[in-house]
């Protein structure tokens, strides 16, 4: 029988990472989370973790000190996802604080590259682990976010590059991007009129959003021994966003051609 792995999940108290938490103890793994304190709720989650630290992805020290634990408490680390991240309002760049902007970079950016680091060095002196970042769709596209798409299409790279550093070390580094998906983040926006649902599913290939179960379960599929020869790739979990955004100048995607 395969002994389980010990993964850690940082931002895994809600949204993607919280599903990612749920998908990764229900096949078996470990799994120890990081995030902000006052974040985690169990029965929110509903299911039994290892651990969970208080954590700020920004704090270099304070990452490193978790790491030394968590290897003291719980073992070596076998695997990395990387899901802290905070959303940003859509503002004119000259509407757009420069401390926002810091803000958004630091974490989503500056977090996801120094966890990576923290973790996956001693992943690397080992010869074996596995680390999947959360990015996004807007990394691919022009949209109106001025600091996450920045950050976010920085988090492709840095997988890209830590894939090729550290790929003969037997780490692999990919990253998953999600398209618009039903977070808790994203339904407060709706519920708040910041995000028109409509607007959200029309260029969809597959007309809806994506449930943070589908994106956690790709995560799984790359942390897995079946993505052993991936490294280095951006996934998108996007119902199709991607291809069918461009069609809008076609008149948008065909209908569904089921009668019925």
């Amino acid at each position: 029988m395969k002994q389980s792995e010990l993964c850690v999940v940082t931002g895994g108290a809600s949204g993607i990472g919280a599903a990612c938490v749920q998908h990764l103890v229900r096949r078996g793994d470990r799994v120890v989370v990081i995030d902000l304190p006052g974040a985690w709720d169990p029965a929110k989650i509903g299911v039994d973790v290892d651990a969970v630290y208080a954590g700020d992805v920004t704090d270099e020290s304070r990452l490193r000190q978790l790491a030394d634990q968590i290897q003291a408490e719980h073992g070596p680390v076998q695997s990395l996802v990387n899901s802290a991240g905070i959303l940003q309002q859509r503002l004119p760049p000259e509407k757009l604080t420069m401390a926002v902007w810091d803000r958004v970079i630091a974490v989503d950016q500056r977090g996801t590259y120094l966890a990576s680091v923290v973790f996956g060095e001693s992943m690397a002196r080992r010869g074996s682990g596995a680390i999947v970042n959360i990015a996004s769709i807007t990394a691919s596209r022009s949209v109106p976010l001025h600091a996450y798409a920045p950050a976010k299409a920085a988090v492709v790279a840095i997988t890209e590059c830590l894939a090729a550093e550290w790929g003969r070390s037997g780490v692999r580094v990919n990253a998953v991007s999600p398209g618009y998906t039903l977070t808790e983040a994203l339904q407060a926006a709706i519920d708040r009129g910041d995000r028109n649902p409509d607007d959200l599913v029309s260029q969809a290939a597959m007309g809806r959003m994506v449930d943070p179960a589908e994106v956690a379960d790709v995560v799984g599929f790359l942390l897995s021994n079946a993505a052993r020869a991936i490294t280095g790739v951006n996934l998108p979990v996007d119902a199709g966003w991607l291809v069918g955004s461009t069609w809008t100048t076609y008149g948008g995607v065909p209908p569904a051609r089921v009668q019925n």
